[in-house]
C-alpha cells in the first residue's frame, strides 16, 4: 500500500483525499491525481493528522494562503496560540505554520494537530535551537530526531533548510540585509562555528525516508531570501534555488510531496521573474512565496505592501501565498493582526484567480456587484470577504435598520449616491434597465473552487479551543487516506 500521496498517484491510485480536493476544487479527480503524480501539486496530508480536511497546492488550482502563528520567548501564551489557531482557520487560511520558539512547544503543536482541519507547518530547526542551547550545539542526529517526533506528533508539512551551502555564504557579503531567514542565519551560523556543510543537507536521504513514512510534505526554505528590495535577484537567492532544484528531484525519488519557498523583497517589475525561474528550475513544484513585498518604506502596513506582490505572484503562477501581517518586522502579531493578514492575502490571492481566470472565481465578485447595485445591503454584508468588518463600518454612521434598505451610504448620502441617480435616470429615460433576475449570478452553481465562493471561513470550528460561535461556516467531513 502507497504511504504517500505522491507514490499512490503514481500507482494510478485516486485517494480519499484526492476525491475530496477534487470536490473542493470542482475539478475532476483524475486531474487531481496526474498533478500529483508529476509533483505539479501536493496534498500535505500527514497520515497520524485525523483532523484534516484534505487541499491542494498548486498554480493549476486556486490560490492557497498561509498563516503563520506562533509564541515567542517573551510571549509563551498556550491560549493565545489556540486562539489565533481558530482566527486563522475563521478567516479563511488554507494552512498555518506554527513558528513558535517559546515554550510549551509540543503541548502546542500536538493541540493544534488535534484540533486543525487545515494543515499544520512547522520549522524544526527551531526547536533544534532551544534543544541544543545554541546553534553551534545542534547535531544531525538531533534534527533527525526533532524531525521525526514532529512526523509522529501528525505535522503536515516542514519548511527544511537544505537548500543553503557553505558556498553560498560568501555570496551574501555585498548585501544590505545579509541573512534575514531566521532558520538560514541559524544554519549559516552552524556552518561558519563547525566549519561543515549544511547539517539538514548531510542528512536529506535520511529525512525523506521520514517524509515518506507518515506522509510529510517538504518546504524547502528559501534560507537566502532577499531582506530588502537591493538584495532581490542576487547570486545568492539563485545559487540556493538552483540547489532547491536538485533537492526537489531527490525528495521526489522517495515518493515524497515537495513545495518550494519563495522570497521576500522584491520590485514589482521582477516578480514575475521570480516565480517563472522557480518553476523552472523546480521542475514545475508548487511555489510558496512570503508576499513578496514590493517596497520597504512602510512599517505597520507591510501586509498592504506585500499584497502587492502576492498577488502579482499569484498570477505568475505562484500557489500559495505566506501572509504578511502588519506587525511584520515590528512585533509578535496579536488576533487582529491575524486577522487583517488574512483579508490582504485572500484578496490577494482571489484577485491573482480572477486574473488567471479559474473557472468561475470571478462569480463571487459578480454576485456582490450586483447586490451593491440592488442597494441589498444585508446581501452586501452576506458575500463580503470579512461580513462582520463589512457591517461594522457600515453600522459606524448608518446603524438603524431602516438605512438597511436606503439607497444610499453615508458616504455620498442620498443626494449624491452614483448608483442611485443612474438607476432614477434608467427608470426615467431611454437608457435601459439593468435589474434582470433570470440575469443574476447563482453562486449556489458556480464551477469556482470552494476558496474563491463565500464564505471565507468555510470549516467547522467549533472544535478548535477557544471557538467563536460561527452559524455561516460550513461542517467538515474527516477524510483519510487509501
Amino acid at each position: 500500500m502507497a504511504h504517500t500521496q505522491i507514490e499512490a498517484a503514481r500507482e494510478g491510485t485516486i485517494t480519499d483525499a484526492m476525491y475530496r480536493v477534487a470536490e473542493r476544487e470542482n475539478r475532476d479527480p483524475e486531474f487531481v491525481r496526474d498533478q500529483v503524480a508529476e509533483g505539479q501539486a501536493v496534498i500535505p496530508a500527514n497520515t497520524n493528522h485525523d483532523a484534516l480536511d484534505p487541499m491542494i497546492i498548486g498554480r493549476e488550482f486556486a490560490t492557497k494562503v498561509n498563516a503563520n502563528i506562533g509564541n515567542s520567548e517573551t510571549t509563551s501564551d498556550l491560549e493565545a496560540e489556540l486562539e489565533k489557531l481558530h482566527t486563522a482557520v475563521h478567516y479563511g487560511a488554507d494552512t498555518v505554520m506554527d513558528l513558535g520558539t517559546g515554550s510549551d512547544l509540543d503541548a502546542i503543536r500536538e493541540t493544534h494537530v488535534d484540533h486543525s482541519p487545515v494543515p499544520i507547518g512547522t520549522v524544526p530547526l527551531y526547536e533544534a535551537v532551544k534543544r541544543a542551547g545554541s546553534p553551534a550545539e545542534i547535531t544531525t542526529e538531533l534534527l533527525l530526531e526533532i524531525v521525526e517526533k514532529q512526523a509522529r506528533q501528525g505535522v503536515d508539512y516542514m519548511t527544511i533548510h537544505a537548500g543553503i551551502l557553505a558556498e553560498h555564504l560568501p555570496l551574501t557579503d555585498g548585501r544590505k540585509t545579509g541573512i534575514v531567514s531566521r532558520g538560514g542565519s541559524i544554519v549559516a551560523s552552524w556552518m561558519e562555528a563547525n566549519g561543515e556543510q549544511n547539517p539538514f543537507f548531510q542528512v536529506y536521504d535520511e529525512i525523506c525516508e521520514i517524509f515518506a513514512e507518515h506522509d510529510v510534505t517538504f518546504s524547502l526554505g528559501d534560507s537566502l531570501r532577499p531582506g530588502c528590495l537591493a538584495d532581490a535577484c542576487d547570486d545568492a537567492q539563485y545559487a540556493e534555488l538552483d540547489t532547491l532544484g536538485e533537492l526537489t528531484r531527490r525528495a521526489w525519488d522517495h515518493d515524497v510531496q515537495v513545495m518550494v519557498e519563495g522570497p521576500g523583497h522584491v520590485p514589482m517589475h521582477r516578480v514575475a521573474e521570480n516565480v517563472e525561474r522557480q518553476q523552472e528550475v523546480c521542475d514545475g513544484a508548487p511555489f510558496y512565496v512570503l508576499g513578496p513585498l514590493v517596497t520597504d518604506v512602510a512599517p505597520g502596513y507591510d501586509h498592504i505592501t506585500s499584497a502587492i506582490g502576492a498577488a502579482m505572484a499569484a498570477q505568475a503562477g505562484a500557489a500559495m501565498l505566506c501572509y504578511v501581517t502588519p506587525k511584520e518586522h515590528l512585533g509578535l502579531p496579536d488576533e487582529e493582526d491575524v486577522r487583517d493578514g488574512l483579508a490582504a492575502y485572500r484578496i490577494a490571492a482571489h484577485a491573482g484567480d480572477v486574473a488567471n481566470e479559474r473557472p468561475g472565481a470571478r462569480d463571487w465578485d459578480d454576485a456582490l456587484s450586483e447586490a451593491r447595485y440592488a442597494f441589498d445591503w444585508r446581501e452586501q454584508f452576506r458575500l463580503a470577504l470579512d461580513p462582520d468588518r463589512a457591517r461594522e463600518y457600515h453600522d459606524q454612521t448608518l446603524p438603524e435598520d431602516n438605512y438597511k434598505e436606503a439607497r444610499f451610504c453615508s458616504m455620498c448620502g442620498a443626494e449624491f449616491c452614483s448608483m442611485r441617480i443612474d438607476q432614477d435616470a434608467r427608470d426615467e429615460g431611454e437608457m435601459e434597465s439593468l435589474t434582470n433576475e433570470e440575469e443574476a449570478t447563482d453562486l449556489e452553481s458556480s464551477p469556482a473552487a470552494e476558496v474563491n465562493r463565500p464564505p471565507v471561513g468555510t470549516h467547522e470550528s467549533g472544535d478548535l479551543p477557544s471557538a467563536i460561535d460561527d452559524s455561516d461556516e460550513r461542517s467538515v467531513e474527516q477524510f483519510g487516506d487509501d
